[in-house]
């Protein structure tokens, strides 16, 4: 059974930081991309970074961009989200999921894309 389990999240208050893994098991993680996203209360699920396992590509949502730092170990079948700067507006359950295919650019930060999804772990920035 593929699955992916998010870890880490919490409250902070804004400017601070906060780290977000996820592992993967059931599926060889050498190919296609792993992707972080987020939904906040009332709002559609949005992209935030994605990673490619083969080079390691990085791409970012605009709203994160020099703030969060996604991150891989193939070794491990591990990413990371590290989170910089936090602000009010990050609070949201943020969900870890994989893509099974190669993806470049903006398909990258299609969510019908990822077929396996986390359970979400939450975020919480307060003021």
């Amino acid at each position: 059974q593929v699955q992916v389990v998010e870890s880490g999240g919490g409250s902070v208050q804004a400017g601070g930081s906060l780290r977000l893994s996820c592992a993967g098991s059931g599926r060889t993680f050498s190919s296609g991309a792993m992707g972080w996203f987020r939904q906040a209360p009332g709002k559609e699920r949005e992209f935030v970074a994605a990673i490619t396992w083969g080079f390691g590509t990085t791409y970012y949502a605009d709203l994160v961009k020099g703030r969060f730092t996604i991150s891989r170990s193939t070794a491990k079948n591990t990413v990371s989200l590290q989170m910089n700067s936090l602000k009010p507006e990050d609070t949201a359950v943020y969900y870890c999921a994989s893509n099974r295919d190669y993806c470049a650019g903006y398909e990258c930060s299609v969510l019908r894309n990822y077929d396996v999804w986390g359970q979400g772990t939450q975020v919480t920035v307060s003021s």
